[in-house]
């Protein structure tokens, strides 16, 4: 009988942990891991943006490699081990969705997102939040961190009723920050800047855009027209203190222009 992927690689993670296995894979502790289980997550996104399946296969491999990794670190403390890892996750996902498992009913996906916030509720260790944004990460990148608490708050009725006073809102912020940038008041264009980036948050949510994947999609389109430009400037032999920012423009209108054609041409 072949042996399972799975148990497989647990076995290849004992491996590395044993006496003999792998002096690197031995060093590590659950501190020293956190940058790596970062970085493969967010690989996984850049997998999924790619569109290629064989790079999505891969990372999610990276990934998983890393809950197996912590969980042989727990396991090796006597408190729990990959097994307990899984039968946690399989009972969480059992127990809150009784309209799949049970006798409940929902009506919608907002209806069903409903209900797993009340049963959330309802869990040991949920029991002492006592708001509804408590449990949101504080490490989350800013961005997502408020797409959730705005979340988190529209769910008990706390929000706009129509994209058009978002949008309001919005140039209201750009209006408070403009005021500020005149004044001069260094802490208060900060607060003003921070009150005009929560709310395009909001705007996004509205759209229906997440707005970490729009910025990152923006900083991607940056990078590859001002690489253009790097490499026309190179191609005509010439120092970046000799080219002006008239000159410079041109090239990125070019490029921009270029992209425009690649897209409509696959399109």
């Amino acid at each position: 009988m072949n042996e399972h992927p799975f148990e497989k690689l647990v076995k290849i993670m004992d491996r590395l942990r044993e006496p003999g296995g792998c002096p690197w894979d031995r060093e590590q502790s659950h501190e020293s891991l956190k940058p790596h289980l970062i970085e493969e997550a967010y690989e996984v996104i850049e997998a999924i943006d790619s569109g290629k399946p064989e790079f999505l296969r891969e990372e999610l491999g990276d990934l998983l490699f890393q809950v197996v990794f912590h969980a042989r670190l727990t396991k090796e403390k006597g408190t729990f081990n990959v097994d307990d890892v899984i039968n946690g996750i399989s009972k969480k996902m059992v127990d809150r969705h009784p309209h799949v498992f049970g006798d409940g009913d929902v009506k919608d996906a907002k209806h069903a997102l409903t209900q797993w916030e009340e049963i959330k509720k309802t869990e040991e260790k949920n029991k002492h939040r006592e708001s509804v944004l408590d449990g949101i990460p504080k490490t989350l990148p800013a961005l997502l961190r408020a797409q959730r608490i705005q979340g988190r708050a529209a769910r008990v009725g706390f929000d706009w009723e129509h994209k058009d006073q978002v949008f309001e809102k919005v140039e209201e912020e750009m209006d408070e920050l403009r005021t500020a940038f005149q004044k001069g008041d260094v802490k208060e264009v900060e607060h003003e800047l921070g009150d005009l980036l929560f709310t395009l948050v909001n705007l996004s949510r509205f759209l229906k855009i997440n707005p970490e994947d729009a910025l990152q999609k923006t900083i991607r389109k940056f990078m590859d027209r001002f690489q253009q430009i790097e490499k026309e400037v190179e191609k005509q032999g010439r120092d970046w203190k000799d080219v002006s920012l008239k000159e410079m423009d041109e090239l990125w209108d070019r490029a921009k222009e270029r992209e425009q054609k690649s897209t409509r041409s696959e399109g």
